[in-house]
């Protein structure tokens, strides 16, 4: 048994969301296993990554001690994505993870490859760093193609970076390297929940959150994260898992 297991199950039992409100377990991984080889990522029970197309191949996700090691290699030209199918209209992912360094992060992304109107089907992520959490609406905001194509031309005029801004919303948060923390991210609606170690830590209501089916959760890592205790848990809704 892991010796932090406590802690999830403190989270389960948060006055956050109670063990019996958050749903149907859709996904699960304690991450205890080991990888065969230590060349290339070698993740297993469904997960992908980019290190092939952004990393040269080269390995940046370890599983060791019960737990998934993301590190960026030095020759990536873009943040390690761990991605996994999820499919649910209204849920709950929940996941514990630590920080090693004050400047590293960790980011939840939700996605839907089959969205066409955004870059990478690329929803709404949150964002967990030393001190803080974020909440942004991606669908409408920076990644939105519209939006994602003037800002490369330079052509963002200053009323829709104020929109866009706007799109985003930053939290103080207890985050503190070197310690494992649980994080619970809720979707209902238009409204997304975060909480940190089983106590609110900030909440967004914005369009994208509304999206009808989250298809596939990434996580995101600029520079170094150790993730475990992965759990999503879909709310019964009709056509949970199937919309456009």
């Amino acid at each position: 048994m892991k010796p932090h297991l406590l802690a999830v199950l403190a989270l389960a039992s948060s006055t956050f969301v109670r063990a019996d409100e958050r749903g149907k377990l859709i996904f699960s991984d304690n991450f205890e296993r080991t990888s065969s080889q230590q060349t290339k990522d070698e993740v297993g029970n469904g997960w992908t990554t980019n290190s092939t197309s952004r990393a040269g191949g080269h390995k940046q996700v370890d599983l060791k001690n019960g737990a998934m090691h993301i590190a960026m290699h030095a020759t990536a030209d873009h943040a390690v994505s761990v991605a996994h199918e999820a499919g649910f209209r209204d849920g709950t992912v929940e996941l514990r993870f630590m920080l090693e360094d004050a400047k590293d992060s960790l980011g939840v992304d939700f996605a839907d490859l089959q969205c066409k109107e955004v870059w990478a089907g690329h929803l709404f992520k949150i964002d967990v760093g030393v001190g803080k959490v974020s909440i942004m609406d991606s669908k409408f905001g920076t990644m939105r193609l519209e939006n994602r194509n003037l800002r490369l031309a330079g052509k963002l005029t200053p009323a829709q970076q104020k929109a866009i801004a706007a799109l985003k919303k930053n939290f103080a948060a207890p985050i503190a390297p070197g310690k494992w923390h649980g994080l619970s991210i809720r979707i209902v609606g238009d409204t997304a929940s975060v909480a940190l170690d089983g106590q609110p830590a900030g909440s967004f209501t914005s369009a994208a959150f509304a999206h009808p089916t989250k298809r596939m959760i990434r996580l995101g890592v600029p520079r170094k994260a150790v993730v475990d205790d992965v759990m999503i848990f879909a709310l019964p809704a009709t056509d949970n898992a199937g919309g456009k």
